[in-house]
């Protein structure tokens, strides 16, 4: 009997994923975890662009699911939901940014900010009490902060609170972790360059092609502001535990203070 007890035991919990994405589990265990206390939950914006010959478009979206499930787990108690992948890139008419490269696709600002408030009313009806923006792109940080402070307003008083961490992005100290190496401005770049190439290296090599890496892309119009000649794994995953330790701290410090 207690052999049996057993192996259903183990058959039970063999069922259960061990993830902290809301997407890979079902409605019932969401609404467990909830009960048992995982009332904090992540909402990651990330984007679909062009970054360069050698990296793909999903970039900020790879990477910024990655890192979410790492803060999720070194916080406890916290979900992730799934990554919005469509966040404001630039006009298309005329197309401009990152527009004018083939894949990119752009969504009005208005139209952001309705998603993300509507995927967190949606999460907090579900009994989440703190939910999290963070993001992997800059035109997301001002719809992310507006959003969270329209939303606080309105929730004052209930159990409900959105915490914006846009150090996420900009102010977690990697750029300047990388200059301490030897590496220049220049190489670091604004967009594909040491910096954004090496974090994707650390998350997945082959969302890189390593074939198409080239100083400034290679050509005229590549896409590539920086030298991803120069970047490498190593310096990726420090950035990467630099990006989550400082993220998860500034979400309990966000918290303590509700």
């Amino acid at each position: 009997m207690m052999k049996l007890l057993l192996v259903s035991a183990l058959a039970v919990a063999a069922q259960t994923p061990d993830t902290v994405h809301l997407e890979e589990m079902t409605w019932t265990e969401v609404r467990d975890a909830v009960k048992a206390g995982k009332a904090t939950i992540i909402i990651p914006t990330g984007g679909t662009e062009q970054n360069g010959p050698h990296m793909v478009l999903g970039k900020h979206n790879f990477r910024i699911r990655y890192t979410a499930g790492l803060i999720a787990r070194k916080l406890g108690n916290t979900l992730v939901a799934p990554v919005m992948a469509y966040v404001p890139e630039g006009a298309l008419e005329p197309p401009e940014g990152h527009m004018r490269f083939a894949g990119t696709i752009t969504l009005p600002d208005e139209y952001f900010r309705k998603i993300l408030e509507y995927a967190a009313r949606s999460l907090k009806l579900h009994g989440f009490r703190d939910i999290v923006f963070i993001g992997d792109s800059g035109p997301n940080q001002p719809g992310m902060k507006a959003v969270t402070e329209m939303l606080n307003a309105e929730w004052k008083g209930s159990a409900a609170r959105v915490h914006f961490i846009p150090e996420y992005y900009r102010g977690n100290g990697f750029d300047e972790y990388l200059l301490k190496q030897g590496l220049s401005k220049e190489d670091i770049g604004t967009h594909a360059g040491v910096h954004d190439t090496s974090l994707l290296m650390a998350v997945d090599m082959k969302l890189v092609r390593k074939d198409k890496i080239a100083n400034g892309g290679g050509f005229a119009g590549s896409g590539v502001t920086g030298n991803p000649t120069k970047a490498t794994v190593a310096l990726g995953k420090k950035g990467i535990e630099m990006i989550v330790e400082l993220t998860a701290n500034l979400i309990r410090k966000s918290m303590a203070a509700r």
